[in-house]
């Protein structure tokens, strides 16, 4: 007895020590019943742009996955987001990476190639969503308000993970299913807002929201050229901003949707002006907020809209 219980310990540490290094694919004997116990495949190492797309990553790879967000604070805009040293890194070592692509967060595609990483898998979400520029090249790159679009991200997304871990490959399309059935539930929602408001008269900010408004049938009426040098951090013109404010003075929108992300001394005029009219304000950020998943996160977005345009 003496003998067995000295030399069992030795065979459980030899084993556990397989276990814990995670070398994948290696196996120990059971002592007890002479059974293989593989050892647990590590998890696979992702890098998303915005903790958006981390997000999903998660609710597609669980914790088979292990991910880093480079953007996470409400307070960065990503679009002026200068990279670290330790993204680099964390770059390097990823075995996929998840970017927005369409010139919104150019500094992943940067890094990636400065990383040495040649063999990681890339998930563009603008590629995904197929859509592409107008004849007049204006393009609106904030594809994660598109619910479409986030779809077949999903579905990239564990297509890319299946290649990075094939033993796992049905678990993570489950997980997309599941994802893509949460979204079409979400779609319901903004066919039903179209349903009742097809057509009422909207401004934005920036252009960050109107895959969602242009999906439940409102008609964004800010100008041009103020929602795009707000959103390229530009001074607005006298005559662009006077024209914005006589929107809300002239009551000729119903709800202000506004970006909190990229707030400023123009945009917060208009917002005054949408409170002093008596016009309903739907805040919208480009980060996921603390608390909340991509589904919940989306939910509360269509039911502010909702609630701003049953009032």
């Amino acid at each position: 007895m003496r003998a067995i219980r000295a030399r069992a310990p030795s065979v459980v540490i030899g084993c556990t020590a397989v276990l814990v290094l995670g070398l994948g694919g290696s196996a120990c004997a059971d002592p007890g019943t002479g059974s293989r116990l593989t050892a647990q495949e590590p998890p696979v190492p992702v890098v998303a742009s915005t903790n958006v797309y981390g997000d999903v990553v998660k609710q597609i790879g669980s914790d088979k996955v292990d991910v880093v967000s480079i953007i996470s604070d409400p307070a960065q805009d990503p679009h002026s987001y200068e990279a670290s040293t330790r993204n680099q890194l964390e770059l390097a070592k990823a075995k996929v990476v998840v970017e927005n692509g369409g010139g919104y967060d150019d500094f992943v595609g940067r890094m990636l190639r400065g990383s040495g990483n040649s063999s990681a898998e890339v998930v563009d979400a603008v590629d995904a969503s197929g859509k592409r520029p107008a004849a007049d090249g204006a393009f609106n790159e904030h594809v994660w308000y598109d619910l479409p679009t986030m779809g077949k991200v999903a579905d990239r997304i564990a297509d890319a993970l299946a290649k990075a871990a094939p033993a796992d490959g049905a678990e993570y399309r489950q997980n997309a299913k599941t994802f893509k059935d949460d979204l079409a539930g979400l779609q319901e929602e903004t066919k039903q807002i179209n349903s009742r408001h097809a057509g009422t008269p909207v401004a934005v900010t920036e252009p960050v929201p109107l895959y969602l408004t242009e999906a439940s049938g409102l008609v964004n009426k800010t100008p041009a050229d103020f929602s795009e040098a707000v959103e390229e951090g530009d001074e607005v013109s006298p005559q662009s901003l006077r024209d914005t404010l006589a929107l809300f003075t002239d009551r000729q929108v119903e709800v202000l949707v506004y970006n909190e992300q990229t707030a400023g001394p123009q945009t917060e005029k208009v917002e005054k002006a949408a409170v002093d009219n008596d016009i309903p304000v739907v805040a919208v950020t480009e980060t996921l907020p603390e608390g909340e998943d991509y589904v919940s996160w989306m939910a509360s977005n269509i039911d502010a809209l909702k609630n701003a345009l049953d009032r």
